[in-house]
């Protein structure tokens, strides 16, 4: 069997799959350049570019475990050269970590999701996703919608169950349409930063964040409207 060549994960892979976690404990990994998973009840996907190579496809069934392993070592390299584990070196430590079965995984289509239609585009700063994000957690609320009334676009952190529950908004663009497209808070598992954010009416909406060669695919409430 041909030696592969270890491999490292970057700080910025680390980041990214820190974050694939709250999607997905597991992730089956393939190879190539691409990172992808989809939380287990499939309303939420995510796809990453890296700057590896991943060498072969292997099953992690709990990936925050994994990454933790990994940072045991010092300069951590990963060796891939047996069928059912691979081996994590560094600082003269070596850990034998094996994969799962792929079959245990929930795993994305290999296929890349397409809006089927985009009605709705707005630009989310990282400082205004930190103020939604603080809000829903200070109040306690469960809800983020994005309304548009003809003039302009708010993102509300509201309980939309609840008439006098306490809201908190900011505006993040200008629409000619009128809609409601509500998201649970538990669902934007999203990184910290900026994005771009396209909505299409009335499934999914794509999160774009270009630094990090990242995006989102996360489904919209049944009682969202548009029109």
């Amino acid at each position: 069997m041909k030696l592969r060549e270890p491999m490292k994960i970057s700080e910025k892979t680390a980041q990214l799959l820190k974050n694939f976690c709250g999607i997905n404990q597991s992730l089956m990994f393939k190879s190539g350049n691409k990172i992808r998973t989809i939380s287990v009840m499939k309303n939420i996907f995510a796809e990453a570019t890296i700057s590896e190579e991943i060498p072969k496809d292997f099953g992690i069934y709990d990936l925050a475990q994994f990454l933790q392993g990994i940072a045991l070592h010092s300069d951590a390299e990963l060796c891939f050269n047996s069928e059912n584990h691979l081996l994590i070196k560094g600082g003269g430590n070596t850990t034998k970590y094996y994969f799962t079965d792929p079959s245990v995984i929930v795993s994305p289509p290999d296929k890349s999701i397409a809006l089927p239609t985009e009605d709705v585009c707005f630009n989310l700063s990282s400082d205004q996703l930190s103020q939604l994000t603080r809000a829903a957690a200070v109040y306690g609320l469960e809800d983020i919608s994005a309304i548009g009334n003809g003039s302009e676009i708010s993102l509300l952190v509201r309980d939309k169950e609840n008439s006098t529950s306490n809201e908190f908004s900011i505006v993040v663009g200008e629409t000619n349409s009128e809609f409601v497209f509500n998201f649970k808070v538990e669902n934007l598992k999203i990184m910290s930063g900026k994005y771009e954010v396209v909505v299409s009416a009335p499934n999914m909406a794509r999160f774009t964040n270009t630094a990090y060669d990242l995006v989102y695919y996360i489904a919209l409430e049944p009682d969202s409207t548009f029109g």
